[in-house]
């Protein structure tokens, strides 16, 4: 009966370290990726100006079908 309640215990330990690690990622990593990931697309698809900013980012803007400008943001300068 003790090696049951060993492995018992184990099991438990590993299933409550399990859960922790899986909250850490969903709750802290997964947002830092996904934020990546969006501003990664949203800079692809915007038009940017030529020359760079002192802080090594270039200024950009989305233009629709009717060629109006949406707001100004800030993407990595890539050369």
């Amino acid at each position: 009966m003790k090696e049951a309640t060993g492995e018992m215990n184990m099991t438990v330990f590993v299933v409550i370290v399990v859960g922790i690690l899986a909250a850490f990622f969903y709750l802290i990593i997964w947002p830092m990726i996904r934020n990546n990931m969006a501003s990664t697309t949203k800079c692809s698809d915007a038009i940017c100006e030529n020359t760079p900013n002192a802080d090594g980012t270039v200024n950009c803007y989305y233009q629709d079908k009717h060629g109006n400008k949406s707001s100004s943001f800030t993407c990595v300068w890539k050369g």
